[in-house]
């Protein structure tokens, strides 16, 4: 599943960054590497997703989140 495909509430586990070369190194720089969970927290105007990583909360567009590979990860509950 895609990231852009989410839904608020919702944690995941990264699967692969299908993005460019300097947009892949900088994102994982930032700590979304291969199997980091994340926590889908809102969705704003024009497919940009606000996301938490690591504790720390993050907003991605679409041209980014639309190239982000996740699963969904087991037995998380949908919301607070």
């Amino acid at each position: 599943m895609l990231l852009s495909d989410a839904v608020i509430g919702q944690s995941c586990s990264v699967v692969n960054l299908n993005l460019p070369a300097e947009l892949s190194h900088r994102l994982e720089a930032l700590g979304m590497t291969h199997q980091s969970r994340l926590q889908i927290l809102n969705r704003k105007g024009h497919g940009i997703l606000i996301i938490r990583l690591r504790g720390t909360r993050y907003a991605l567009g679409y041209n980014i989140t639309s190239h982000i590979e996740v699963t969904p990860c087991e037995g998380e509950r949908h919301g607070r």
